[in-house]
């Protein structure tokens, strides 16, 4: 039996942003709204969408930013997952934030790059230790025969570092999303929604209303 999308309409009602409103720092923004969203209490509210692509195609899937700066967006993974082959390929990906319950979006598009495996131990040494175990049970990506060969291996892995601390795998760890490009979006009402771009011109950022 088809699902009816076409009657599944939302009108939205924001009174939307306007280019006064923006500061001229796109981090700064962001800050406003992520801040704004987790104030919201919104289901993850750092959940973001990453797509990646190689010579075979385009993959997106979620992951969790985990800090941001002025250099950038970061995400943390195993180096040996699909989105790392493919990052290895082409350094290049873009992010989407679905703030839906605020009516907001924000669209992210540059270069990737690994972050220092510093970064990425004091990433790491902050997590659950059974998160930590898990990061050294996944080969991420490959193909398991059953879920009981996954525990099998949560299990071994529990035994091998039951002393001590658990130490950062050396194929895990972090990857920083560099912006070209930046944009922020807002619902309105009769389609006629607010965008706004912020690119990135020899290290400075200039904003754009983009039609909707």
């Amino acid at each position: 039996m088809p699902v009816d999308l076409i009657r599944l309409r939302r009108e939205f009602t924001s009174n939307g942003i306007s280019r006064a409103e923006l500061d001229s720092n796109p981090f700064v923004q962001f800050k406003i709204w992520i801040e704004q969203a987790i104030e919201a209490e919104l289901t993850l509210s750092n959940a973001m969408s990453l797509a990646t692509s190689d010579e075979n195609g385009v993959s997106i899937r979620t992951v969790l930013l985990k800090t941001f700066d002025e250099q950038g967006f970061v995400f943390f993974t195993n180096y040996r997952s699909k989105k790392s082959k493919q990052l290895n390929n082409n350094p290049n990906a873009a992010l989407l934030f679905p703030w839906l319950d605020l009516e907001r979006q924000v669209k992210i598009s540059g270069t990737v790059e690994k972050i220092s495996t510093l970064e990425s131990i004091k990433y790491f040494s902050s997590r659950p230790k059974d998160s930590q175990l898990g990061a050294w049970a996944s080969a991420q990506s490959s193909t398991l025969s059953s879920r009981q060969i996954l525990l099998s291996e949560f299990e071994a892995m529990k035994r091998k570092f039951s002393q001590g601390e658990v130490p950062l795998p050396d194929f895990w760890g972090g990857y920083r999303v560099i912006p070209d490009t930046i944009e922020f979006w807002q619902g309105r009402e009769n389609r006629l929604h607010d965008r706004f771009v912020y690119t990135n011109k020899n290290d400075a950022w200039e904003i754009s209303r983009l039609a909707p």
